[in-house]
């Protein structure tokens, strides 16, 4: 595995011994990890910020072009500092937090465990891509402790008050949006490339108890919006130029506005580990909806996006009992499967490089510390 060779260069913010924050790029040369300073190598005063967002603002004939520098250095490492003598920082100023519910495997789990005697799916799943807005200013960057959340939940006869009982994961692939769109305008399937910079592992931290009981009618809030944890390192979308695939199949097909048959998903394995233990390899590569139709449905009723957008996919999960991105699927529901103070979760992906072999995209870690009095 070629990990962050020459073909991966992804994005981040760093700083050394305190000093100011600014936009590096990761290489491995074999031995040793490094940080490409950007800005010393460019003098840019767009990498010379405390996060990516008004380099992203460039657009994408500025992408391109660092990217090719970026390459240049690290073939000499000119502008590179050691990655063991860098502070890496959260890469991104969230502008607004979008999460969907892409993966039918994961859709279908949940049905099932939640509504047994019922259907799995609900009649508009396989229409639209389903999704919810969360909280912008509790995503949090890899490394940061996740302070178990408190609050009401389902009790014998009323509703009780205190921590999270069933605090759980949440595996997913985050899209970070670089160029904005007008107010009222739509972004077309077809235009993703030209608004979506890169993306991020995540992980959606998910109180299972508070969401059960606050979610109807109008879906998740305090269960989810106390923290997502996001990767320091931002994969640009170029380096994932051999990961595209085609969809498992869309039936019935979607509207036209949603590019049925015209879009496709990602070759991406994610690695669920806990407490050192790998419990889970959910694949990307199964999601129902794709990435472009995610980012089509957002903006078709005129939201505008701004740079710093974030949009996730929702759960990954796969067919298979070991593919499945949740504790709530892995132990089906049961009260014992879920996070105890202490636990440590990484996330681990991995993608077909372009120059053959597979690259490492970000990990996301965050250890559960005991809820706060």
């Amino acid at each position: 595995m070629d990990g962050f060779g020459p073909d991966h260069l992804p994005y981040g913010v760093f700083s050394v011994a305190g000093g100011p924050r600014r936009v590096g790029v990761r290489v491995d040369d074999g031995a040793d990890s490094w940080v490409l300073d950007l800005f010393a190598a460019t003098g840019r005063p767009e990498l010379e910020r405390p996060s990516l967002n008004a380099f992203m603002a460039l657009g994408p004939e500025a992408w391109r072009e660092t990217r090719q520098l970026a390459a240049e250095l690290a073939g000499s490492l000119r502008h590179a500092v050691p990655l063991a003598d860098a502070t890496l920082h959260l890469p991104v100023e969230v502008a607004d937090y979008v999460d969907f519910y892409a993966s039918e495997h994961h859709a279908t789990n949940v049905g099932r465990i939640f509504r047994p005697d019922g259907e799995a799916l609900l009649p508009n799943w396989k229409h639209l891509p389903v999704g919810y807005h969360g909280r912008a200013g509790t995503v949090v960057e890899s490394g940061t402790p996740v302070v178990r959340p408190t609050g009401q939940r389902r009790g014998p006869e009323a509703p009780v008050f205190g921590p999270s009982t069933r605090l759980d994961i949440e595996a997913e692939l985050g899209f970070v949006v670089g160029v904005g769109s007008e107010l009222g305008s739509r972004v077309p399937y077809d235009a993703f490339a030209e608004h979506v910079f890169g993306v991020v592992g995540l992980n959606d931290w998910s109180a299972r108890d508070i969401q059960a009981w606050e979610y109807v009618p109008l879906g998740p809030f305090l269960g989810k919006s106390f923290a997502t944890s996001i990767s320091h390192w931002v994969t640009p979308m170029p380096a994932l130029d051999a990961a595209w695939v085609d969809l498992p199949g869309q039936h019935p097909e979607p509207l036209p506005y949603l590019g049925p048959g015209a879009t496709q998903g990602l070759d991406i394995d994610v690695e669920v580990v806990v407490n050192g233990e790998v419990v889970s390899r959910p694949p990307y590569r199964t999601m129902y909806w794709s990435p472009a139709q995610m980012l089509a449905h957002l903006t078709v009723n005129g939201a505008s996006l701004r740079t710093g957008d974030l949009f996730a996919s929702g759960t990954i999960s796969g067919a298979e009992p070991d593919q499945r991105g949740s504790l709530l699927e892995l132990g089906w529901g049961a009260e014992d499967a879920f996070l105890d103070d202490g636990d440590e979760v990484v996330l681990r992906y991995n993608a077909p490089g372009t120059l053959g072999g597979r690259i490492t995209l970000g990990e996301v870690a965050g250890t559960i510390a005991p809820a706060r009095a």
